[in-house]
């Protein structure tokens, strides 16, 4: 659309299977910023001439076969920070950049396996870490979007089952849901929440079981916007129909549109 910016998050569960679909999702929507999630490719493989041939410049950070963050852009990505400042971790999960007049934060937040592993004692560790780097992130830069996957589905709206998807299961537990709302109260939006109240629209869907078909999913691709931002958020949505193509990755894109 005119006059707004498009920016989009997607876990692509690997960019060497899914390129032709980023390739051609990004013919079809024309998105202005996208992060992914999830490249699963080291930095010398990444595609930057391809996605470069479409209008992209991109910064990314990758490692062979796990984890991968990439910010795509129309305008190129200044001011790019990887990885979570003063926590040490291998695992490529984080990148941040300064696009335009809005500053980008893309996650891909740690699963976590188990309530109770040590999985999850890593995840809340990383949450809390991310909570102190984004607490003055949003005070450098007010006009502020964190997206990603974030592996926690914020409420029972977005989850298929909440007796399955509980208080005790992972990406739904206490402790999970708490971390995120802390995230939020630094003065960040659930962009999707803000134009849509209802449940039963999700993000990601487990290959088996037919998963898809009979939506069985969780809603935990977020694009989160400032408080200086919640004024230009005039829409936010999951688009499906990239679930919908031959060998998809498990996530839809989560999209926000910004008033310029």
């Amino acid at each position: 659309m005119e006059n707004t910016t498009t920016v989009a998050s997607w876990n692509v569960n690997s960019l060497n299977v899914r390129l032709p679909h980023l390739e051609e999702w990004l013919k079809l929507r024309q998105p202005d910023i996208v992060g992914l999630q999830e490249t699963k490719l080291e930095d010398s493989r990444f595609p930057d001439d391809a996605l470069a041939a479409l209008g992209y410049r991109s910064v990314f950070a990758g490692q062979k076969t796990y984890n991968g963050v990439a910010i795509l852009a129309r305008e190129a990505p200044a001011e790019v920070q990887v990885g979570i400042p003063g926590f040490e971790d291998e695992q490529k999960r984080v990148i941040a950049a300064t696009v335009g007049d809005l500053r980008i934060v893309n996650l891909y937040v740690v699963n976590g396996q188990d309530v109770g592993t040590d999985k999850y004692d890593y995840k809340l560790r990383w949450l809390e870490a991310v909570h102190g780097w984004l607490a003055q992130e949003i005070r450098a830069h007010p006009r502020l979007v964190v997206m990603g996957d974030f592996n926690i589905a914020p409420d029972d709206r977005d989850v298929h089952d909440p007796a399955v998807w509980n208080d005790a299961s992972i990406l739904t537990s206490t402790a999970e849901r708490a971390a995120l709302r802390r995230l939020l109260e630094l003065g960040l939006h659930d962009s999707y929440r803000l134009h849509h109240a209802d449940g039963g629209v999700f993000s990601w869907w487990d290959y088996r079981a037919a998963g898809f078909r009979r939506n069985l999913g969780l809603r935990i691709d977020l694009c989160l916007v400032s408080d200086a931002l919640r004024e230009r958020c005039v829409g936010a949505e999951v688009d499906r129909e990239p679930r919908t193509w031959e060998r998809p990755s498990d996530h839809a894109p989560a999209l926000v549109r910004l008033a310029r």
